[in-house]
């Protein structure tokens, strides 16, 4: 661990290892495309049927009971669905034909354990543990190759970016600033070496793209919305990112709770698309859970861990306006195990059908090689391409 100038940081590859340090949130990829892919994974298995209402389903107050009275607040996506309030910035996305969602989806994962469904949505493994690499690592070795190295801002990259192809991460930190003599030693330091004086040059460029924001932590998501877009912005920009959201475990107190959760979400993702400029043209932005939530509230004014939730498309190149779903019902025997909502649609086939028709790849090799073992085809229509 080596302590950089203002910030310090995590520069690791496939091969490379940590050089330093930095806390864990943003990393990315940049690869030789104008196109910009931005995943933000929601950690604890959020709630679908808050997200997004099925207020037209005549099952739907009876199991939700007083929290239905607040989905009916949201703006309507269409003639069954509502948005919850507290996305408004996703809201304004939507209307103007730039966000969609995708309802009743879920990953091949029908167990209940956050650490397994979190192993396999990030290795796209068709069981946890089975892939040891992630996908959006595989996806790197799928761009057009310009010789650059893979950029990284955090201390661990997550396991969606690990492996063979070169990835790296950045965070804020809290750490006092390092002098411009103590970078100018390291430069010298590392001079003699290709490996490590070319990660360096990376790291110092990567702090250069995030700017003088005087941010410590990624706790506002306002500013980690403006610090993702400059790290995506211009021609240095990683073109693969992933953030991920914490506090979708909504057990107890639910709707203040995901109330929350959804408008820091929504801060994050209005400041990402203001900050990036004309770039969002080029952008998909997808945002998706390890699993859903029960359907009916337990005890404790919460939900428990589910199997189906909704997933979300956003950027300039989405078809949007409108919900994808195969809608299963919310009767007692529509729902998986009599008591989640089921799943219709598989998200891997959501995930490699966009990714395929955005960086135009075959989607039948993005499946194969992005989420191998699997037997759902993906899923295209999806973007304006």
């Amino acid at each position: 661990m080596t302590m950089l100038d203002r910030r310090s940081l995590l520069i690791t590859g496939g091969a490379a290892g940590a050089l330093f340090a930095l806390s864990p949130a943003i990393a990315f990829a940049r690869a030789a495309t104008e196109r910009r892919l931005l995943f933000v994974l929601q950690r604890g298995a959020a709630d679908g049927l808050a997200t997004l209402a099925p207020v037209g389903d005549p099952d739907f107050e009876r199991l939700r009971g007083p929290w239905a009275e607040q989905a009916l607040t949201g703006a309507r996506a269409d003639s069954f669905f509502t948005i919850h309030p507290n996305l408004s910035a996703v809201t304004g996305l939507y209307a103007s034909g730039e966000a969609a969602f995708v309802h009743a989806t879920a990953s091949s994962y029908r167990e209940r354990s956050h650490f397994d469904a979190q192993n396999l949505i990030e290795s796209g493994g068709a069981k946890p543990y089975a892939v040891r690499d992630g996908w959006l690592n595989r996806l790197v070795g799928m761009l057009p190759p310009d010789g650059s190295r893979a950029l990284a801002l955090a201390p661990a990259i997550p396991l969606a970016l690990q492996g063979a192809n070169r990835t790296s991460s950045y965070a804020p930190s809290n750490l006092p600033e390092a002098s411009a003599e103590l970078s100018e030693r390291v430069s010298a330091l590392y001079s003699s070496d290709p490996l490590l004086s070319s990660l360096w040059e990376e790291a110092l460029r990567t702090r250069e793209m995030a700017g003088d924001t005087q941010m410590r932590n990624l706790r506002n998501a306002q500013q980690t919305g403006q610090l993702a877009a400059s790290l995506m912005n211009g021609a240095e920009g990683a073109r693969i990112m992933m953030v991920e959201s914490n506090g979708w475990d909504s057990h107890a107190g639910q709707p203040n709770q995901i109330g929350g959760a959804l408008e820091r979400l929504d801060a994050f993702l209005g400041a990402f698309r203001t900050a990036l400029g004309e770039s969002w043209q080029d952008t998909l932005v997808v945002v998706a859970t390890e699993f859903g939530r029960t359907a009916k509230p337990n005890g404790t004014n919460g939900t428990d861990h589910g199997t189906a939730g909704a997933a979300m498309l956003m950027g300039g190149t989405v078809a949007g306006g409108r919900v994808i779903a195969d809608w299963p019902g919310l009767k007692q025997n529509d729902l998986y195990e009599a008591r989640d909502l089921m799943p219709t649609l598989a998200l891997e086939a959501v995930l490699a059908g966009a990714i395929a028709e955005h960086f135009s790849l075959d989607p039948a090799r993005a499946m194969v090689t992005l989420f191998p073992g699997r037997s759902a085809t993906a899923k295209t229509g999806l973007l304006r391409t």
